[in-house]
């Protein structure tokens, strides 16, 4: 009965134990890949073949280990029977025999079954103990001699796996480089998937082909294929083969420009900024190569750790174990013990150490690619020969390592990242959001009259030029100030009223085509600059050029230069002028003396002492020396024999003594001395006859010599701002006058006479010491303006109203003088 029982208890507890693996059966084991793959799929652009293979091999070993476990928890692990024999020395009892007992001939009965079997009763030894004693004979057993490698192979392999699990992904969850990778990761998926980067790409693409076709056709005419004129064209349209055509239209160029909205032209542009910001940010450390490297050669540790104990301790997983209880507790001593897992663990043992090579030989495959090839310079030398995109830079350090990388993956991605290294693709972006910003329409609402009557069109500080500037043909002045990145394209031809070109403080370059439009139709050219070296050469070349305005630091040096020099090779140019720096007039001037008709020179305070360089300029007609420190004037211009306006502004004239010598010049009409220095002026001045503007404003003079009014073909007249406490009665002798000055000075009275000067549209007498205006203002009857505001007069005279041409808004002077007026002098001014 005994017997009985204890094989019920055995039975019922088998069937526990067949439960609870078929409970543990149930458990996802695949759910514990999570440990080490990453949730996040990005992270797989960073991972290359042997890091996905070794990941796959920790989902191996980790699926052994947790079967292992399963084994261990569900099922009984050893199984214990006490020996009837005892001796002094327990190691002279072997239990070995329960491993070799008949196995030979159990193998044989297998293979052939005796044809007289002989069958006897078989009766159990008892062995007289309880099932519980049993049970605690087992566990005594299990925990006091079987080795300790036998017992905890299976939990070993969890913690090696997961190690191995976290050891392969904790750079990418290290504080020093996992927010590296997440913005990398990030930015290469936004650019690989960008329209901007298709756009680009498909434009090279259609250059490429296009460029191949050239060469085809080269080839063909070479070989006799093509006409004599087919050869002169392609000559021609050798010099800029991919755009020697602007109106050639590419269907796939235009289906990619409209795919590309304003919208993803921002995107694009915030792409560009996100990679400086990264490449700055990352590419001068090593921090991710470093980690890499770390943790691979820590893998590779662990791998040799692991495969030198594991091959030693391998052999301790015995089936038999041989188990010694002491006598008190049971009455036997020795017990012969099975281990039910060894022979299985035995073989997973085996199957782990074979996965673990193999995960070992990986990692020391990723030591020898992470030494063996300079992963700290990543070239694009080969993009730039496919793509055509000649300026992507080489990257270094962790950059360049995350380049490599995502190589591993797939080249592709590095392909479309480097479209954002470009500074030429940037300029392009930039170009196509600045189209969208400055439509046609919006350019249109900007054009104005500049002060030659032009149609102008001013675009101010802007990051490029609109190609919508080129759909604009009314425009006849173009002016672009502190504009980056100017080139005018070909498109430029569409232009047809272009005339005059303003480029303040930025650089512009031409294309061929572009050019030879100019070379027809630019007539004034205005030019800005900050460094000698930015003055565009192609401007020599423009021998249609009229006019020709050069502002900014050209010194002594840079007048000696070739860069002056080239001056003379505008043989059509009437008009120069140079706000510069210069010490003397550049000899290029004088070789380009044929057509000059106007020379403005304006040096800032610099003193110019040469003027040998003038007396070449024979047809020159108006001449500007304004700021040049002058303390005479230049003798030079007395041999002008056609000069008809000198203008000397901003010197330092104190003396005009010389101004005889200007009879020689004598078409001579216009003399501006205003902003100097000059005390008096010479009588001799009435040898000027032709003389018809005199401005000598913003000097000091005390007094007018009367000599100066018999100029009598004086029509404009300016001594403003001088310190004149009269003026003479000679001053009725003009009778030809029609503007007069005197303001700002220390007039207290007019001579009557001034009021016989009949032909007066413009009388400015404001800001002196007056205290009274002649009923005489009356003679003026073409009078059109008059100030008198500033004075210390009264009232006005009611005859004032008798100036038919005069209305409120040309009379300036105090509110209250006016009130005083009669009402219908009131009515009179307020009416016209």
């Amino acid at each position: 009965m005994r017997l009985g029982s204890c094989t019920l208890t055995l039975w019922t507890r088998t069937e526990d134990d067949n439960l609870k693996l078929s409970t543990a059966a149930m458990i996802p084991v695949g759910e514990f890949r999570h440990f080490g793959s990453e949730q996040n799929t990005k992270y797989r652009l960073l991972k290359p073949w042997w890091d996905v293979f070794s990941e796959y091999l920790c989902i191996a070993m980790l699926m052994i280990g947790v079967f292992g476990c399963t084994l261990q928890l569900t099922q009984e692990k050893i199984a214990c029977l006490p020996t009837p024999f005892t001796s002094p020395t327990p190691a002279a009892i072997d239990c070995s025999y329960l491993r070799t007992y008949r196995e030979n001939e159990t193998g044989q009965r297998a293979l052939s079954r005796p044809e007289e079997p002989v069958i006897q009763e078989a009766f159990g030894r008892s062995n007289k103990l309880d099932i519980h004693q049993y049970v605690f004979v087992n566990h005594y057993c299990y925990e006091r001699f079987v080795h300790w490698y036998a017992k905890y192979f299976p939990y070993l392999v969890v913690i090696h796996s997961m190690i191995f699990m976290m050891a392969s992904n904790f750079w990418f969850k290290f504080p020093g480089t996992s927010s590296k990778i997440d913005i990398f990761l990030t930015i290469l998926g936004k650019c690989f998937d960008s329209p901007w980067t298709t756009r680009a790409l498909s434009e090279v693409s259609e250059e490429r082909r296009e460029e191949r076709l050239v060469t085809w056709r080269r080839t063909a005419a070479s070989n006799g294929a093509a006409e004599p004129q087919e050869d002169e064209e392609e000559a021609a349209g050798a010099v800029s083969p991919l755009r020697s055509d602007p109106e050639k239209s590419y269907p796939e160029l235009e289906s990619a420009l409209t795919a590309l909205d304003k919208k993803e032209g921002e995107q694009a542009k915030a792409l560009f900024e996100k990679v400086k910001k990264f490449r700055t940010h990352v590419e001068e450390a090593d921090v991710l190569y470093f980690m890499y490297v770390l943790q691979t050669s820590l893998k590779v540790v662990k791998f040799l750790i692991i495969i030198v104990y594991t091959g030693v301790l391998v052999a301790n997983i015995e089936i038999v174990v041989r188990c010694y209880v002491p006598p008190e507790l049971t009455g036997f001593d020795i017990y012969c013990c099975n281990n039910n897992k060894a022979h299985l663990f035995s073989k997973l043992s085996y199957c782990y150490i074979c996965l673990v090579g193999v995960y070992g030989l990986l990692c020391i495959y990723a030591l020898y690619w992470l030494f063996h090839r300079p992963l700290k310079a990543y070239s694009f030398e080969h993009v730039r020969l496919e793509t055509g995109i000649g300026d992507i830079p080489d990257v270094k350090n962790d950059f360049a390592f995350l380049l490599h990388l995502v190589d591993r993956y797939d080249a592709l991605y590095s392909k479309r990242f480097a479209v954002f290294l470009s500074e030429v693709s940037e300029s392009r972006l930039s170009q196509l959001n600045l189209n969208h910003e400055w439509s046609a329409r919006k350019l249109r609402a900007r054009l104005g009259r500049n002060a030659r009557d032009k149609l102008e069109l001013h675009l101010l500080t802007l990051p490029g030029l609109p190609d919508t500037v080129f759909d604009v043909p009314e425009v006849e002045s173009l002016k672009l100030e502190q504009v980056k990145n100017v080139t005018i394209p070909p498109s430029v031809v569409r232009l047809t009223s272009l005339q005059e070109l303003s480029l303040l403080y930025c650089p512009a370059k031409l294309q061929l085509p572009a050019l030879v439009h100019f070379k027809e139709h630019l007539r004034v050219l205005h030019v800005s600059f900050e460094r000698p070296e930015e003055v565009p050469v192609w401007m020599y070349v423009l021998h249609g050029l009229e006019e020709l305005h050069l502002k900014g630091p050209l010194t002594n040096e840079a007048s000696r230069s070739t860069t002056l020099d080239s001056l003379r090779e505008l043989r059509a140019l009437r008009v120069l002028s140079l706000h510069s720096g210069l010490t003397k007039i550049p000899p290029a001037i004088g070789d380009s003396a044929p057509r000059l008709q106007r020379l403005c020179v304006h040096n800032d305070g610099v003193k110019l002492q040469g003027f040998s360089g003038l007396k070449k300029l024979a047809g020159l007609e108006s001449l500007a020396l304004l700021g040049c420190g002058l303390e005479r004037i230049p003798s030079a211009v007395f041999s002008l024999s056609n000069l008809q306006e000198l203008d000397l502004k901003e010197n330092k004239l104190a003396t005009v003594e010389e101004i005889l010598s200007l009879q020689h010049c004598r078409r001579l009409v216009t003399l501006r001395l205003w902003h100097n220095r000059i005390t008096y002026v010479p009588d001799h001045i009435s040898k000027l006859r032709s003389m018809e503007r005199l401005d000598v404003s913003w000097n000091r003079l005390r007094k007018l010599p009367a000599r100066l009014f018999y100029c009598t073909k004086l029509r404009h007249l300016d001594v403003s701002h001088n310190q004149l406490g009269c003026l003479p009665p000679e001053v009725g002798i003009l009778q030809g006058l029609q503007f007069f000055s005197a303001a700002f000075n220390s007039l207290e009275t007019l001579p009557e006479e001034l009021f016989s000067c009949k032909r007066l549209t413009t009388l400015l007498l404001g800001n002196n010491c007056l205290s009274a205006l002649s009923a005489k203002v009356a003679n003026l009857t073409r009078l059109a303006r008059l100030e008198i505001k500033g004075n210390r007069l009264g009232s006005l005279p009611p005859e004032i109203g008798n100036c038919s041409h005069l209305t409120r808004s040309g009379l300036v002077v105090e509110e209250s003088l006016v009130d005083l007026l009669p009402a219908h002098v009131q009515r009179r001014l307020t009416n016209d």
